[in-house]
C-alpha cells in the first residue's frame, strides 16, 4: 500500500531548508552608531526622536526599524 509518512517528510524537507539558506552577514547601518542610540534611549527619547535624529545624520529609516534595533542589541532593557 502507500507507505508515505508525512512527518519523516516534513522534517527532511526542513533539514533541507536549512542547509540551502545563506547566513547573512551584513551589519546594520544604526551599528555605526549604538552608543549614541542607546543613550538616548535611556534619556526617554522615543523610536521616531531616535528617527530624527538618525535622519540628520544622514540615515534614513522607520521609527520600527529603530524599535527593531533596539530590542535586538539591547535585549528589551530599555
Amino acid at each position: 500500500m502507500n507507505n508515505f509518512n508525512v512527518i519523516a517528510t516534513v522534517e527532511l524537507l526542513k533539514i533541507e531548508t536549512k542547509g540551502r539558506r545563506k547566513p547573512r552577514y551584513r551589519r546594520s547601518r544604526l551599528d555605526r552608531y549604538k552608543a549614541e542610540l542607546i543613550a538616548l534611549k535611556q534619556e526617554g527619547a522615543s523610536n521616531a526622536e531616535c528617527q530624527r535624529w538618525l535622519r540628520e545624520k544622514r540615515i534614513k529609516v522607520d521609527h520600527r526599524t529603530v524599535g527593531r534595533w533596539m530590542e535586538k542589541n539591547t535585549n528589551g532593557k530599555i
